[in-house]
C-alpha cells in the first residue's frame, strides 16, 4: 500500500471535500484618502520592496518537477510525530501513509489560509484611512492571490485537498466580521501571518521536495513583508490611541489567540495540528489505519515526556517565539489581557530573541536571511 495513491481511491473526495462556500456580509467602512503622500517611511519602504520582489508563479516555479505522493514529502526525523514512542511501533506502511496524508492536510490549511489572507488584504485596502497603507495592502492582495495559485497547483499534484480546519476558519471569519480595519490587521498580519511565517520556515526545513521547497521559500519572501506591515502600521497607531480603544484591540488579540488555544485543548493536539474534533485529521488517521484512541494517548504520553516541546534544530514555535513577542512589542498585550493569557495557560513571552533573529538580515534563523534573499 502506498502512502497516497489516487488510483486506489484511498480518499473519497465526497468525504474530504470542502464544505459549501460561505457568503456573508461584513460591516467595514470604505475610506477615501485624498492626501497621496506616504506619511510613514516604513510603509513606503515595504511598498517599494513589494514592487521590486514580485514573482511570476507560472514562470518561475519548476512545475515540471515530478511529485510522487507515494513517497514522503517531509523528512520523517524532522516531525514531532515520529519522535513519539507510540508512532515508532507502527508499521512502515502506517508511518508512510500518515506522513503523506498529514502533510497533505497541513498543505491544505496553507491553501485555505491564503484565501483567507486574500480576503483580509482586500478588506484592509478599502478600509484603512491611509494612502500609503492602501497601496501596500493592494500589493499584499496580489501576493495572496499568487499564494492561492501556487498552493492550489501543488495540492493538485498530490491529488488531495483536505477541508479547512474549524479553528482556522473561525479565526479568519472573526477577523473578517470584526468591523474595524485595525482588528483585521491584528487577526491577519499579526496572528495568522505570524503563525504562517513560523509554519513556512519549519516546512522549508522539513521538506525534501524541491518544488515545495521553492514554493515555500518564495511565499516566505512575501509573508515576511506582510508581518512587517502589521508591526510598522499598528505600533505607532497603538501608541497614540485612547486607552479604551487600545483595550478593545488588545481584547480582540486575546480572543483570537484563545480560539486557537481552545481548539488545542478540545482537540488534544498537545501543541501539534492533530485534533480529535477535526474531521480532516481524523480522516488522516482512518486512511493510515491508526486507531484514534491509541494515537492521542500516545501523543499525550509524548507530551508528558517533553517530546512535543522540543522542535528540531532551526524550527520555531510560532505562538511562543513569534506571535506573542510581536503582540507585546506593538502594545497589543496590556496588563489586563496579560492576566487573561495566564489564566488560559499561555504565559506572555516577551523574549524577542527569536523574533529579532527572524527579522535580522545577518541571522540564519530565518531561511530567507540564510539564503541572503531579497524581500
Amino acid at each position: 500500500m502506498t502512502a497516497i495513491d489516487s488510483s486506489d481511491d484511498i480518499i473519497d473526495p465526497r468525504i474530504v471535500a470542502i464544505s459549501p462556500d460561505d457568503v456573508y456580509e461584513t460591516a467595514t467602512n470604505f475610506a477615501w484618502k485624498f492626501d497621496y503622500d506616504f506619511p510613514e517611511e516604513k510603509i513606503e519602504d515595504l511598498y517599494n520592496r513589494a514592487k521590486q520582489n514580485q514573482w511570476d508563479a507560472e514562470a518561475e516555479m519548476p512545475w515540471d518537477t515530478i511529485v510522487d505522493p507515494s513517497k514522503p514529502l517531509v523528512e520523517s526525523d524532522r516531525t514531532v510525530y515520529h519522535a513519539m514512542p507510540f508512532f515508532k511501533k507502527l508499521s512502515k506502511t502506517q508511518q508512510e501513509t500518515f506522513n503523506a496524508h498529514s502533510t497533505a492536510q497541513m498543505l491544505s490549511q496553507f491553501l485555505h489560509g491564503e484565501q483567507g489572507a486574500l480576503l483580509t488584504a482586500s478588506l484592509v485596502t478599502h478600509a484603512v484611512p491611509d494612502n500609503g497603507a492602501k497601496l501596500y495592502a493592494a500589493t499584499q492582495a496580489m501576493d495572496e492571490a499568487r499564494h492561492v495559485e501556487v498552493y492550489a497547483k501543488y495540492v493538485k499534484k498530490i491529488a488531495i485537498v483536505y477541508p479547512m480546519t474549524g479553528w482556522l476558519k473561525g479565526l479568519i471569519d472573526a477577523t473578517l466580521t470584526s468591523g474595524r480595519y485595525e482588528k483585521v490587521m491584528i487577526g491577519m498580519n499579526m496572528i495568522v501571518e505570524g503563525l504562517a511565517l513560523g509554519a513556512f520556515n519549519n516546512m522549508y526545513r522539513q521538506t525534501n521536495c524541491p518544488l515545495l521547497k521553492k514554493i515555500t521559500f518564495n511565499v516566505m519572501r512575501d509573508e515576511a513583508r506582510h508581518v512587517s506591515f502589521g508591526h510598522a502600521y499598528l505600533a505607532p497607531l497603538m501608541g497614540d490611541m485612547h486607552d479604551d480603544d487600545r483595550e478593545d484591540l488588545a481584547e480582540f488579540a486575546f480572543q483570537a489567540v484563545k480560539i486557537m488555544m481552545d481548539a488545542q485543548q478540545e482537540g488534544g493536539g498537545q501543541g501539534t495540528i492533530a485534533s480529535k474534533v477535526d474531521p480532516g485529521f481524523m480522516k488522516v488517521l482512518e486512511v493510515s489505519e491508526i486507531d484514534p484512541i491509541d494515537f492521542f494517548k500516545g501523543l499525550e504520553e509524548a507530551a508528558e515526556m517533553g517530546v512535543t516541546r522540543d522542535l528540531p534544530p532551526g524550527q520555531v514555535h510560532s505562538l511562543k517565539d513569534l506571535m506573542l513577542p510581536a503582540l507585546h512589542r506593538v502594545g497589543l498585550i496590556t496588563p489586563r489581557t496579560a492576566a487573561q493569557f495566564e489564566e488560559i495557560g499561555v504565559p506572555v513571552n516577551t523574549d524577542m530573541r527569536v523574533l529579532n533573529a527572524m527579522e535580522d538580515a545577518e541571522s540564519d534563523q530565518n531561511i530567507l536571511n540564510q539564503a541572503r534573499a531579497s524581500y
